[in-house]
């Protein structure tokens, strides 16, 4: 797959060679995060784990998870894209995106998933569904910025938050 442009971003295929950033990413997750999402006591995933995972990952659903790069600089800030985790019917990928805390607040996570909701018309999907903890005040407005409506389905967490349900009509 090709990369896809915005003004300021660029949006690529993993690499092998972006494990240490993607670690980084892994590292700076809030502590409600649930613990199989953050670094483990004896320290995995490894930057080992992770170049092996990028080695073997699969852009299913299209276009996949992307690495988000500034175009001025080419440093990854992030990754945003399409996954598929059950929340949503298979013509129904879910948007994700996660990006390094020093890029918060420039409006990064919109302008990539801008694209990436771009491409998934492209791909001929109709609808996109996304899920963020009732905490994550920010991810809730950016998905509101891009047309997201909360569904009112709720996955029930005392000890991590409860998962919020979004859905966009494309």
């Amino acid at each position: 797959m090709s990369a896809l442009e915005t003004e300021r971003l660029r949006l690529r295929p993993w690499r092998s060679t972006d494990a240490a950033f993607h670690r980084r990413l892994w590292a700076e997750r809030d502590p409600r995060v649930p613990l199989h999402r953050r670094l483990s006591a004896d320290g995995h995933p490894t930057v080992s784990d992770l170049e092996e995972w990028a080695r073997g990952y699969d852009q299913t659903p299209a276009p996949g998870l992307l690495v988000v790069e500034r175009r001025d600089t080419g440093a990854a800030i992030g990754y945003c894209g399409l996954v598929a985790n059950g929340v949503g019917a298979p013509d129904e990928p879910e948007l994700a995106y996660e990006f390094l805390q020093a890029s918060w607040n420039h409006g990064y996570a919109t302008e990539a998933s801008g694209a990436v909701i771009d491409a998934a018309r492209e791909h001929g999907y109709r609808h996109l569904a996304s899920t963020v903890r009732d905490w994550n005040t920010a991810s809730l407005r950016v998905l509101g910025k891009l047309g997201f409506v909360d569904t009112g389905q709720r996955e029930r967490d005392r000890e991590h938050g409860d998962s919020v349900l979004l859905r966009k009509v494309l």
